[in-house]
Parts: structure tokens; sequence; C-alpha cells
């Protein structure tokens, strides 16, 4: 079920919640609504689902515009952080809620409801559960059953608003690739609201990251990771360092950091023109090597294991940045000469 969203906006008094939100997504596809918080995602999710409005613009839900159309007719399936599950209910109870609560006409007889309710259960892994009441189930439990809550209704288009927030990490990272098999499998269309980046990167087949209520770039996560569309997205997405720098005669000029020089042809991005710039470099975009004292750039602050890399934090002047380095001989204190291999830059 396709979606389209064209000059979407939304106020809260004197605060601008959305402004001009263009969308485009297509049948079958898994979009990801990464940003930070206040950026718009949720006020986006809920004007979708019905549950806000817009104050311009229009919404098409499969080619219907759905002006004037209330959240009950959309048929959409929402997944909330907090689960929002009912807590007299059992796991049964919840998941056939959304069917039993249809008008007479449309209702399906209840032996229907209870073979799709244990054919959804049973998908998402849990049919043992279906006479237990909420608190009597795990967190990543009681998340799988409000999203079969969600898909007992045969959605057109699933809405999942930081459905792994409240989990923590091991949880939440075997959900997460549970519920991209889930997509693919039933052959869904979602859009999924998160502000953690590796969520965003491992689920989606786009990702649309927010800022200030617009869209500042939407694209794969290999391109907005590799391309940034401007600062703010090279700045939030990869643990980038900025540093000022000054674009000039063909390279990057660091000064007065003690940093030597990048040629263009390093780059990644850059401006066309010669100026200062803000120059993004990731952890693992750096180099450190041994070296005496008085050839130092920088010192090896601290150091630790990560994935048989070292995760370091390097003293540049007053400057720390953090770099990802192979594992060799450099430990907490040893000067060294720092040197960055790329960089994204943009306008200062």
């Amino acid at each position: 079920m396709s979606v389209i969203i064209r000059g979407l906006s939304r106020r809260f008094g004197s605060a601008q919640a959305l402004q001009d939100i263009e969308l485009s997504v297509r049948a079958g596809e898994f979009v990801a609504l990464l940003g930070p918080s206040g950026s718009g995602k949720t006020t986006l999710l809920r004007i979708l689902a019905g549950l806000d409005f817009a104050d311009g613009g229009t919404v098409q839900i499969g080619g219907v515009p759905m002006e004037g159309v209330p959240a009950r007719r959309r048929g959409i399936g929402f997944v909330f952080q907090n689960y929002a599950l009912f807590r007299h209910m059992t796991v049964f109870e919840n998941v056939a809620f959304g069917l039993r609560v249809r008008p007479r006409a449309s209702r399906p007889p209840e032996a229907e409801i209870a073979a799709r309710v244990r054919r959804l259960l049973e998908r998402m892994g849990i049919p043992e559960l279906e006479r237990r009441l909420p608190e009597q189930i795990s967190g990543g439990q009681r998340q799988r059953v409000a999203l079969a809550r969600a898909l007992a209704i045969e959605p057109p288009l699933l809405l999942l608003d930081e459905p792994f927030g409240a989990l923590d990490a091991a949880v939440r990272h075997g959900l997460r690739r549970w519920l991209r098999e889930l997509h693919n499998e039933m052959s869904l269309t979602s859009l999924f609201v998160t502000h953690d980046q590796e969520e965003a990167m491992a689920l989606a087949d786009r990702v649309a990251v927010l800022q200030a209520g617009r869209i500042a770039q939407i694209d794969t996560p290999e391109m907005v990771l590799e391309r940034p569309a401007n600062a703010f997205v090279a700045g939030f997405l990869g643990q980038a360092a900025r540093l000022p720098a000054m674009l000039r005669d063909g390279a990057v000029d660091f000064a007065p950091l003690p940093l030597p020089p990048l040629p263009r042809e390093a780059l990644v991005s850059a401006p066309d023109r010669d100026g200062p710039v803000q120059a993004f470099i990731r952890a693992h975009e750096w180099r450190a090597e041994p070296a005496a004292p008085g050839q130092a750039n920088a010192v090896l602050r601290s150091a630790r294991p990560s994935g048989g890399m070292l995760q370091a934090d390097i003293a540049l002047g007053e400057l720390t940045v953090e770099a990802l380095l192979p594992a060799g001989p450099l430990r907490a204190g040893s000067p060294c000469l720092l040197r960055p291999l790329t960089a994204r830059l943009f306008p200062a």
C-alpha cells in the first residue's frame, strides 16, 4: 500500500512541528523516520494514522485521500512504544480486540477470529502465551503481542513509533531482525519512527532524516551515511568529529589544529568554492601511529577493545576526538601522529 505526502505542515501554537513534508513510500517498502527528539517524527506518524490532523498539505494511502477519514476507518496498524495493551485482557483477547469491535456487517465470525489470532501468535513465536495477562509476560513478549494486535486487522499500512525503545539492547537486537523478516514475509508497507541510528540502518530500505520538522534527506542507509546532504545529517549520523577548517588551493587546511593538510582528491564531498568549512571525520576515518614526543601532534588518552579494533579517545590540542584504530602498539598516554584519511566538508 503506497503512501504519498505532499506539503504537509503542522503547528502547535507558535511551534512549527512539521514544515512542507514531501514523502512517497512505495508499496512493500520499509521506511525509517530518524531524527532527534522534537524533529516531528511522531507527529507525522500520528497524522498518517488519523490520530492528529495537518494544518496544510495532503495525505494519500493506496491512492485514496485521507482528509476527513477518521482513524477507525483507515484500517492502519499502529504499534506504540509503551505497547498500549489492555491490562485486564489476556494475550488472545488483546490480539482479537480490533476484529471484535468492528461493525457487525464487517466483523468476521468468532471461529475465524480465533483462527486468525492463533495463526498470528504462532507467527510471532508466542502461541503458548494466549491465556496470560500482559503483566505475566516479558517486555519483548508484550511487544510481539502489540504487533500481532496491529496485524490482526490485516492493515494496508503498519506504523511503528519507537516500538523497541523500552527494551534492553539484547532483546531489541533480536526483535528488529525478526521484524524485518516479518515485514518481508507478509509483504507489509511499514513506517518506523526511531532515534536509534543503528536500528534505522539495520531495518530500513530508506531512511528519512528529520530536522526541525523538515526532511533533511531521504535515501538508502548507505547513502545517508556516506553522502549526507548537509552538515546536520553529517553531524547527526555516524559519530563524526566536527572540525573547523579552510578549503583552499585544492586542499583542506586544519590550522590552528596540528593536523596535516588533506588533498581534495581524498575527500568524500566538498563545496565547489574555497572558503571556511566544517569538516566531518568519522571514527574509522582516522589513523594514528606511534611518534616521538617532538614529532607527535596528539596523545592517546584512553583505548578500549572493540571487535578486534581499539576505540580510542585522542587529545588533539584542546579537542578530544574518537577514533576506531587497528589494534597496535599504542597505549594510553602514548604520543602519536594523528591524521585523517578523508572528510566530508560543508560550508561553515
